[in-house]
């Protein structure tokens, strides 16, 4: 549904994007992540044909973004981080508006609108002045606009910014309901967005793509298993930590922390190296008590600091995130 090849962004001496390729199947919901910067919000605006690449290419349902902008139009429905409402205008009175922008029918506009709003939850406040209305429901307004002519794509940049908790989940619940009949493209900064949400991953850091892949898939990226342990006796640290590296198969020993004869230890293990029972041999062959043990699974926020981590903090996009 959506192709991007060699994908390249300049301005000036910066750039944006650099020579990134992906393709996302129809249907799918992905997470796109990147730091502020990294140029999410360029490769947004070059696949809803708002910006032109440098080089390399980008499609959406078979429609080049640079040579068949209209048609690639047609065919997405775009949600920036600040939906573009308009605060004088009433809810119905503004999405009607909408529906003949985009080249609806007068006959379709009416039901277009009614089932956007019905989609949406904002049939309450239809009559209400779009300004007059809370952040939440001024987002699910601009959620409505971008669903109105039923696109096969919808690219949602940032939806729940500025949302409260029980806003977010409810965001989380419409767009969720829109899979299947849409192609999603969703940026956030919110990782446990991504992972309830998505089918997979798009990761890009200063212009470079990191990874694409499932979230699963993703966090096998992360070697080894780690393995939480809490052990009480009145040993040092040190000495405790100095028996669980000696384990075969432990590469790495962490002391997280330790208070009242408690210590608490991250145990990592070489990659396919179960070692749970074997720290457990040690510790009572020891003489300690073995008051936990648990694994500790590695999290999406976990790759995508492993992926992103670099030395170099200057942004390469001018673009505003």
């Amino acid at each position: 549904m959506i192709k991007v090849e060699g994908l390249t962004k300049r301005y000036a001496r910066n750039v944006a994007v650099d020579n990134i390729s992906f393709e996302v199947g129809k249907g799918e919901i992905v997470g796109f992540l990147g730091p502020n910067g990294a140029g999410k919000t360029t490769t947004m605006r070059i696949l809803t044909c708002f910006l032109p690449p440098t080089t390399g290419k980008a499609s959406v349902a078979g429609f080049d973004t640079l040579e068949q902008p209209m048609e690639v139009k047609k065919r997405i429905g775009y949600l920036p981080e600040n939906p573009p409402v308009y605060p004088e205008m009433e809810v119905r009175e503004y999405l009607t508006f909408v529906g003949k922008l985009k080249g609806l029918t007068s006959k379709d506009v009416p039901g277009r609108v009614e089932e956007a709003m019905k989609r949406c939850a904002i049939l309450d406040v239809k009559s209400k002045l779009i300004g007059k209305l809370s952040k939440g429901y001024r987002q699910r307004v601009g959620l409505a606009q971008a669903i109105l002519h039923n696109p096969d794509v919808l690219i949602l940049d940032e939806p729940t910014s500025g949302l409260d908790p029980k806003q977010i989940i409810e965001a989380r619940e419409l767009i969720a309901s829109l899979a299947g009949d849409h192609t999603i493209i969703l940026s956030t900064h919110i990782l446990t967005e991504i992972e309830q949400s998505c089918d997979k991953v798009i990761i890009i850091d200063k212009g470079k793509l990191k990874a694409t892949d499932s979230v699963a898939n993703l966090k096998k990226l992360l070697h080894g298993t780690e393995v939480h342990v809490e052990i009480q006796t009145p040993a040092p640290s040190a000495e405790i930590r100095q028996t669980l590296e000696q384990i075969p198969g432990v590469s790495r020993v962490v002391l997280s922390n330790a208070a009242d004869e408690r210590h608490y230890f991250e145990v990592e293990s070489l990659e396919s190296q179960n070692v749970r029972a074997e720290i457990a041999r040690a510790v009572v062959h020891a003489g300690w008590n073995l008051n936990e043990l648990r694994p500790k699974g590695a999290s999406l926020e976990d790759v995508f600091l492993q992926l992103t981590a670099s030395e170099q903090k200057t942004s390469v996009e001018t673009v505003s995130q």
